[in-house]
């Protein structure tokens, strides 16, 4: 009998073809993902200005309300003073005159669509604010000229409004002469115990001169009344 010899493939690839597979250590790749488009957004400035807008309303609200019973707003140019000279300023002045450092943006936010927005022309450089609250407007703007004088110190009044009208720095002299409120009862009693022509010499002074004398005198009616 022939035998018949049976031959089969080899399962193996050709040497020429195989891969070669070269082993990784894998303590060379860093195992922290990579963002590089992603950026930190730091949140410090946004709470910095959150601040800052939150006193500069609070300046806006001091300032509203100093203007509440107020006769007389005045500004003082501020450049070149010093915490001392400042601190003596305001313990020169009387308890009814508030002396406040403010922005002129912020003062004249305040100022906005009343009487004291004819301050206008003031809002310039930096100024202090004098706030008023007595009638006895020479009795306010003295303690700063005196100041002037033993500080030695140049700073002048900007400006101020009076009665809804503004006084130029040239102008202070009409407000730091005006009739205190017992020299306006001396006056009107004089002229109402004096002949008839004193009391025509008064009716001719100027309006506002005889506006607040005839206030004087209701005021002091009043007050007679209540008391008796």
């Amino acid at each position: 009998m022939e035998a018949t010899l049976l031959s089969f493939p080899s399962s193996k690839p050709p040497l020429s073809k195989t891969l070669t597979l070269k082993p990784t250590n894998p303590f060379l790749h860093s195992s922290k993902p990579k963002f590089s488009s992603f950026k930190t957004t730091p949140f410090f400035p946004s709470i910095k200005a959150a601040i800052s807008r939150t006193k500069k309303e609070e300046t806006v609200q001091t300032v509203k309300e100093q203007l509440e019973n107020c006769y007389l707003l005045a500004g003082i140019k501020y450049t070149g003073f010093t915490v001392k000279q400042f601190q003596d300023l305001r313990r020169s002045l009387p308890e009814s005159s508030k002396l406040v450092v403010a922005k002129n943006t912020l003062v004249l936010k305040a100022i906005e669509g009343t009487p004291w927005e004819a301050l206008k022309p003031c809002m310039k450089g930096m100024n202090a604010w004098l706030f008023v609250h007595s009638e006895e407007i020479p009795d306010a703007i003295k303690p700063y000229r005196t100041f002037q004088k033993e500080k030695k110190i140049e700073n002048d009044f900007v400006g101020a409004v009076f009665e809804g009208k503004f006084y130029g720095p040239g102008d202070f002299k009409q407000l730091e002469n005006m009739p205190t409120r017992a020299e306006i009862y001396a006056k009107l009693l004089g002229s109402l115990q004096s002949p008839a022509i004193g009391l025509v010499g008064t009716l001719q002074a100027p309006a506002r001169d005889l506006i607040i004398t005839l206030k004087a005198y209701v005021q002091k009616l009043e007050e007679e009344g209540g008391g008796q």
